[in-house]
């Protein structure tokens, strides 16, 4: 399955000199056409693949007529860590079997796993994860331990490869304050109410 992929700025799926964009050819020339960062264009490609971020993907195509070969897609990345080998993929209500499986195959050949949602802002991951990283970053205000006794805890006790404050602190508070306050606008959750220290960060970020 041969795909294409346009560009425009900084991908966080597919930063520059990711191997995937070795494997491009030309729009012409293939099956699968990729968008990272540039804007969403209708095509007669099998499936015409979004780069999201916090968004849903109809943001970028509207609610309305969508084309069947149009999918959006997020590779996770935990703030500036280099981008993970999980790929979120999302089908929008008229998107066809034959599209998701043309999306399919071109990450998995990549050497990528691939999961499916639905088009809701977080996908899987951040709507999962976020609301663990705020309870433990209000434990940690509220004193019920230090941050090395919470993130030891979930590391040996749950399995976890680092610590929920660890892994958000790397991450970034700033980041994880954007994601919680655009969960929290469009669902209402109070877990997704960001926690105060990434208020604080977000706030101070922007009176530097």
């Amino acid at each position: 399955m041969r795909y294409a992929v346009t560009k425009k700025g900084i991908s966080r799926s597919f930063p520059d000199g990711d191997p995937f964009l070795r494997g491009a050819v030309a729009a012409d020339k293939a099956d699968v056409m990729i968008h990272c960062g540039a804007p969403y264009k209708a095509s007669h490609h099998t499936a015409v693949l979004v780069e999201l971020h916090n968004e849903c993907l109809a943001v970028h195509t509207g609610e309305e007529k969508v084309a069947a070969n149009v999918l959006g897609f997020a590779r996770y990345r935990n703030g500036n860590d280099p981008p993970s080998d999980l790929v979120e993929l999302v089908r929008g209500p008229a998107t066809s079997d034959e599209a998701v499986m043309a999306a399919r195959t071109v990450f998995k050949d990549a050497g990528l796993t691939v999961v499916v949602c639905t088009d809701q802002a977080g996908r899987i991951i951040d709507r999962l994860v976020r609301p663990k990283y705020n309870a433990a970053l209000r434990l940690l205000d509220e004193g019920l331990a230090s941050q090395a006794d919470i993130d030891t805890t979930c590391r040996l006790g749950l399995g976890y490869p680092d610590g929920p404050i660890e892994r958000t602190l790397r991450g970034g508070l700033v980041t994880h304050y954007d994601i919680c306050a655009s969960l929290f606008e469009i669902y209402g959750t109070p877990a997704y109410a960001p926690a105060r220290r990434a208020v604080v960060a977000r706030m101070r970020e922007k009176d530097s």
